[in-house]
């Protein structure tokens, strides 16, 4: 028996070596592991102890609670049956690497559909089938690998808090040592000519010598780690300048004193860590802040119907659903949370959550879950407990409803982060070099000067705090976006198509008549009940003028997109919609919006809906139209055309009877022409063409749709400031231009001074995280007075 131990886990082999590339492993597993870091330019892994994770660990029975599935059930975000998610918490996250690996284990095991980290909380949301991989084979993967998830059956937010002490304690070190440093530097400052501090010199140095480990090797730690993982992946981050830095002002003070050659610079080592950290933490606690204003307080314009006594129907936002409560979840409608199903046979599209497209059907007393949209009718069921509003925040940025957009300023940022910190180490050697033969006494204060005033910091964060204040503004402002990137996307717009029928027109005052043979008591119920299940903005306003109607049990129910709808009830049957689609023999009313109505394949009249248009929509028309193209796409008649052209301005191209698809090719078309096309729509029949578009926008009033094929959710009475979102995205991208600008003056001027041998090592530690902190007040106040311009 061969003892050869396994490359990648250094588990002993056995009888089953597997050679691949010159090297044993174990299992077909192990050799598929080293496969993709070595096909990636990840075999470092193996050459370093920390790789790019951490060691490999044994976790033989460490793991076998995660078989019983009373336990799994509280780990789980989502199980049913086949597939389930789960968030894990990785302490050993910290660089890109990590980040590649992770978002790639479903190249390592086939039952791994999906995996998305958050780099910030690291955190990874992994998507697996339950059937072909099981909980325990994912963390045991992921331990093997090198990324050990810490599992609790507690809240997350306690790991979380635990990583935001440890900043507090690396900077309580450094400030500790930095002031203990400064104190035992005074002599040296003053040239105190004193037997005693004489005498004890050598003792003042090597204590300041043991001051100063912990705060290199703890406090900052983090920017040696991540410098070094940068320079093994042949990246040159952020990190690096500060890195060398800090090692060069560590090694230069090691040997002056070792050498009696001075004091060195051990009061310019520590106050330069103990001001970066003061910078991270004020980074850090914007961050929060930020996270938590779009979390938990820009709440999306989402209803949900709540059921009372008496199957009384109230209209209420989604963040006050409590445990026990009782949902109507319509057609086409998202669950917002975890609950029982109460009534009937559904099935429910969980692509949202999962991916997987079949539709899983549900019976009464069945277990359903957040995220799945309800595609049979209407739906009743309990609620289980209160709705999170971040997991809802979570499922909009779902990877599968993300376009393949690229962000110019994210990559214009990494680009000038890479060119600036080549740079900076091109100057710093050849300034230094200079020196050398100039004022050799100036080259090491020079060449630290250097690598620590120019740093990238400061541009590396204009984008993300001017933009991420500004999604805070707009959530204020009742204008919900999926993520920064809209923002972008949206100063870049230079034509906005529109939808009619609950984009311009509000159901809030619609006037409705009906035409046509009498209709009896139980026709208007089964009418009603029909309309109760879906979302349509006329199917709404015909529901409420049928308030008093009872509520009947369909047999079947069906909603065709841009057509109309479909029930049945024993032998009869009902549609509601287009005049083609119940079949009314050629009876067409052209003049009006009309929703038409047939039983057993016999017409029996139509309602007629005189729409009333939002307030403010012709001097929205006036001012956009200054800036883009505008465009009008409506699924109805053109007998509101008339109106329109009396509020819209003139020439303005309006195409009527388009459905579903002719929109989105209407919209692909223009991107074609190289337009930057937003659409905005009513997330209903419009929703191809909102995910076609560059950016789609969804109005929504106090319907409970919520449609993550868009990017934003605009409240209704916010319609009419729609330009001045947009003008003041193209605000927050010129503040973006100036703090770069002002960023770079900054080094410029930091530098000729560090060059020219003026400033000192702890000046330019003071400095350079002031710098950060200038950055982001300039973003943050700019972005906070152009705030102040919105309505």
């Amino acid at each position: 028996m061969d003892n050869t131990n396994c490359f990648h886990c250094g588990d002993p082999c056995d009888d089953q070596i597997i050679t691949y590339k010159e090297k044993s492993f174990c299992c077909h597993g192990c050799k598929t592991v080293f496969d993709i870091f070595d096909s990636n330019d990840l075999s470092y892994y193996y050459e370093i102890q920390a790789a790019a994770g951490s060691s490999p660990i044994d976790t033989n029975g460490k793991y076998e609670y995660l078989d019983t599935p009373s336990i799994t059930d509280k780990l789980l975000e989502f199980n049913d049956g086949k597939h389930q998610i789960i968030n894990l918490y990785i302490p050993s996250i910290h660089c890109s690497s990590c980040i590649w690996i992770l978002e790639n284990l479903h190249k390592i095991a086939p039952g791994i559909i999906q995996s998305q980290v958050d780099f910030p909380k690291k955190t990874v949301r992994v998507n697996f089938e339950s059937t072909k991989v099981s909980l325990k084979e994912v963390v045991l993967l992921l331990a093997r690998i090198g990324y050990e998830p810490s599992i609790s059956l507690d809240s997350y937010d306690r790991i979380e808090k635990t990583q935001d002490k440890i900043l507090l304690y690396q900077l309580g070190i450094a400030g500790f040592a930095f002031g203990n440093i400064m104190f035992l530097s005074f002599p040296e400052y003053f040239e105190v000519n004193e037997f005693w501090l004489d005498q004890y010199k050598p003792f003042f140095r090597w204590l300041m010598f043991a001051f100063s480990l912990p705060v290199v090797f703890y406090a900052g730690r983090d920017y040696l780690i991540s410098a070094y993982k940068g320079l093994r992946s042949r990246h040159l981050n952020i990190d690096v300048p500060i890195a060398l830095g800090i090692l060069v002002l560590f090694i230069r003070s090691t040997l002056e004193i070792w050498f009696d050659w001075g004091s060195g610079f051990f009061d310019s080592l520590s106050g330069l860590i103990f001001f970066l950290l003061i910078g991270r933490y004020f980074q850090q606690k914007t961050y929060a802040f930020l996270s938590f204003e779009r979390d938990y307080k820009s709440y999306f314009p989402i209803a949900v119907t709540r059921l009372l006594d008496h199957n009384i129907e109230e209209t209420i936002q989604v963040y006050k659903i409590r445990k026990g409560d009782r949902i109507l979840i319509r057609h086409g409608e998202i669950i917002p949370v975890d609950g029982l199903l109460q009534k009937g046979l559904v099935e429910i599209d969980y692509s949202f959550v999962t991916g997987e497209a079949i539709p899983v059907k549900k019976e009464a007393g069945e277990k359903v879950f957040a995220g799945g949209k309800q595609l049979l009718g209407a739906m009743e069921m309990t609620a289980l407990k209160n709705v999170s509003q971040s997991y809802l925040t979570q499922l909009w940025s779902q990877n599968v409803f993300k376009k393949n957009k690229t962000t110019a300023f994210q990559s214009l940022t990494d680009s000038i982060g890479r060119r600036f910190t080549l740079a900076v180490l091109l100057i710093a050697f050849g300034a230094s070099l200079f020196w050398a033969f100039t004022d050799p006494s100036r080259v090491w204060n020079v060449f630290t000067a250097v690598l620590i005033i120019a740093c990238p910091c400061a541009i590396a964060l204009a984008a993300p705090f001017t933009l991420g204040n500004m999604l805070r503004i707009f959530g204020r402002k009742k204008f919900y976006l999926k993520d920064v990137t809209v923002i972008e996307q949206l100063a870049a717009i230079n034509t906005a198509i529109f939808d009619k029928t609950g984009t311009l027109t509000t159901r809030s005052h619609d006037s409705i008549v009906y035409e046509g043979s009498e209709l009896s008591k139980d026709e208007k119920s089964w009418i009603k009940s029909t309309l109760r299940a879906s979302n349509h903005p006329l199917s709404r306003s015909l529901y409420q003028l049928l308030k008093g109607q009872e509520i009947l049990t369909l047999d079947d129910y069906r909603e065709y997109v841009g057509q109309g709808l479909y029930s049945s009830k024993g032998e009869q049957k009902l549609k509601l919609g287009s005049a083609s689609f119940v079949d009314n023999c050629g009876i067409e009313t052209t003049a009006q919006t009309v929703v038409h109505l047939s039983t057993n394949s016999t017409y029996r009249g139509h309602f007629i809906f005189q729409s009333e248009y939002r307030a403010g929509i012709s001097a929205l028309f006036e001012r956009l139209k200054k800036t883009m193209e505008i465009a009008l796409l409506s699924g109805d008649h053109e007998g509101e055309k008339h109106r329109l052209e009396a509020l819209l301005p003139s020439l303005t191209p309006m195409y009527f009877n388009q459905k579903p698809h002719d929109k989105l090719f209407f919209v692909k078309e223009l991107q074609d022409q190289g337009k930057k096309v937003m659409m905005v729509g009513d997330g209903l029949n419009d929703a191809g063409a909102l995910a076609q578009s560059n950016v789609g926008i969804a109005i929504s009033e106090d319907i409970n749709v919520f449609s993550p094929a868009c990017d934003g959710i605009l409240d209704a009475s916010k319609f009419k400031y729609l330009s001045a979102y947009i003008e003041a995205s193209k605000q927050a991208m010129k503040i973006i231009k100036m703090s770069f600008v002002l960023s770079l003056l900054y080094n410029l001027v930091g530098l000729y001074f560090a060059v020219t041998g003026q400033l000192e090592p702890v000046v330019a530690a003071i400095l350079m995280p002031l710098s950060s902190i200038s950055i982001v007040a300039f973003t943050t106040l700019a972005t906070n007075l152009l705030g102040r311009k919105i309505k």
